[in-house]
């Protein structure tokens, strides 16, 4: 366990496997109101073979909540994957993320193309190209914080990547929500067809929020890989673990290794 300080926010980040550049490198990002404990069943098949980094965004978990709304954004997210980067000396790894993790992954890749071996996509969408939908989503996230900064923690859902995970208070959630969940343009979406890395795109069958969504990366990144989760809902990493393994290992085994 460690803490990257990004000008005063302290970013809670673990590094598994094995160390000195040895095995390539897998930072996994979390889900909106989740943390990087979502991730132990992934880090337990992998860190083997791969350095993995799992880590809290702003808000959540084990890193720090600020106060200031201005220190939540998908910039300063971007940058904070970044900053992990370096602090474990990795020039590049393989991104992946669920959900907003996802997203956040995107948007990295549309900053730092350079930076990324690969992008694995787990139940996670795009954004949006209307402004009218991203209005309504947004719309659906400043709620949601207004809802946390009333009733505290029992305001979080009881989705399973959320009811496994602790957080000291809710402040850093509703934060998140108006910074890095509600969404400022199309930017995200618009970089899919320049996507150029090994990708793969994952959904749980049941993760009917998100079903459309994942069809629509699969079509635009070219030469992605699609892969549905029978059974499995929104997290599909924990309802159907072994087969969420089992799709990861079997693409990362066709990438190249350092």
């Amino acid at each position: 366990m460690a803490k990257l300080d990004r000008d005063g926010v302290k970013i809670h980040y673990e590094v598994h496997g094995p160390g000195n550049g040895k095995g390539p490198m897998i930072l996994l990002s979390h889900g909106y109101s989740s943390t990087s404990r979502m991730w132990d069943g992934q880090v337990a098949a992998l860190k083997d073979r791969y350095q993995v980094v799992v880590w809290d965004m702003r808000g959540h978990g084990d890193s720090d909540y600020p106060k200031d709304p201005s220190r939540y954004s998908e910039a300063l997210t971007v940058g904070d994957m970044a900053a992990l980067l370096d602090a474990v000396g990795a020039k590049k790894a393989i991104v992946a993320g669920l959900s907003l993790g996802g997203y956040m992954s995107l948007a990295f890749h549309a900053t730092h193309p350079e930076r990324v071996d690969a992008l694995m996509l787990f139940d996670t969408g795009p954004g949006f190209k209307k402004d009218e939908a991203r209005a309504k989503w947004n719309e659906t996230a400043h709620q949601r914080a207004a809802r946390l900064d009333a009733e505290g923690l029992a305001a979080l859902n009881s989705s399973d990547e959320v009811k496994i995970v602790r957080h000291r208070d809710a402040s850093g959630l509703a934060g998140a929500a108006r910074g890095m969940l509600a969404q400022q343009n199309d930017r995200v979406i618009q970089s899919l067809d320049k996507v150029a890395v090994p990708t793969l795109v994952l959904v749980g069958a049941n993760d009917t929020g998100f079903l459309a969504a994942t069809d629509y990366m699969a079509a635009k990144i070219k030469g992605s890989t699609k892969a549905v989760i029978p059974d499995a809902g929104h997290a599909a990493n924990l309802h159907q673990p072994a087969l969420f393994n089992q799709a990861v290992e079997a693409f990362l085994a066709t990438l190249p290794r350092a």
